[in-house]
């Protein structure tokens, strides 16, 4: 067993297995220390390096590419220092941080693990069900379907909407974007029949624009990755969204429903008249709200 403890995590390896957990210590992101330990198979290890530096050197852990749906959801837009493969070492560490990068480049030799990208995915992601609070509303992902709660601070447009339920069956890809704190984040939810939008975050109904908390709204990539780990893996994907099916406008399904079905196309209609709406945006926000009423 090949182990490192540090600060900020710990590396261990058993020779088929690296296990990667954040440290207790409050500098850790909220990020890391909510996505938990994670064990990392060896075929899914494209590499490891060491790199030294004066004061604290680094071990840096490559992956195959699809292998792991945090990786693919993010886009490698993590800040590094909530990126779980990497750990900042000691220098007085240095010696042992090479072994265990040694070691686990040795077993990758033995084992002849392909650094070509993989078939499938080959870590879970997150479990769920994840439910995240963020700047523009609350996001929650059960396994089968999205859901999204918007706050009184998100825009007019997206509260006319009402909640956003979205089947995974639907879904096509998950487009996310961290809030950097001098520029908006977003967490998209790309649909056959949304594939082609081109609202902007704020007003995006299948999207929640990151404004506030960085060290929170940064959470909303454990979702983007459960989600990512349950469509279909990238090496097999369709082209879905040049094939969507058209908007249709649908009738209320319960007469209950119907007040506010009226009231919510009433508010769009007035946002259209004040100018707040294109007509493009008008046109597919109304289709939208139609359809949650189906």
């Amino acid at each position: 067993m090949a182990e490192i403890i540090q600060r900020d995590g710990t590396w261990a390896f058993d020779g088929s297995t690296v296990r990667i957990a954040p440290g207790p210590h409050r500098s850790v992101p909220l990020f890391r220390q909510t996505y938990g330990e994670i064990a990392v198979p060896l075929e899914a290890v494209a590499g490891v390096v060491y790199e030294p530096e004066r004061r604290r050197g680094r071990l840096r852990m490559r992956l195959r590419e699809g292998a792991d749906p945090l990786l693919q959801a993010t886009g490698g837009r993590l800040p590094e220092s909530a990126d779980p493969y990497r750990l900042a070492v000691d220098a007085d560490r240095s010696g042992v941080a090479e072994y265990i990068a040694e070691e686990i480049r040795h077993a990758l030799l033995l084992d002849q693990v392909p650094r070509e990208p993989t078939a499938g995915y080959l870590l879970p992601g997150p479990p769920v069900p994840v439910s995240v609070r963020s700047s523009d509303g609350t996001v929650s992902f059960d396994g089968g379907q999205v859901r999204i709660d918007w706050a009184d601070t998100a825009d007019r447009v997206k509260r006319a909407t009402g909640p956003r339920v979205i089947a995974l069956g639907d879904l096509v890809q998950v487009e996310w974007l961290p809030n950097s704190g001098y520029e908006d984040g977003f967490l998209r939810f790309v649909t056959r029949e949304t594939g082609f939008s081109e609202l902007p975050p704020e007003r995006d109904p299948y999207a929640l624009d990151l404004w506030g908390s960085v060290r929170r709204d940064l959470l909303t990539a454990l979702v983007a990755a459960a989600v990512t780990a349950r469509l279909p893996h990238p090496s097999t994907r369709t082209a879905a969204v040049a094939g969507r099916r058209p908007a249709t406008a649908a009738v209320p399904a319960q007469d209950g429903h119907h007040d506010v079905l009226l009231r919510r196309l009433r508010e769009l209609g007035e946002l259209h008249r004040d100018g707040v709406l294109t007509d493009e945006e008008f046109t597919m926000t109304k289709a939208v709200i139609l359809r949650g009423f189906a």
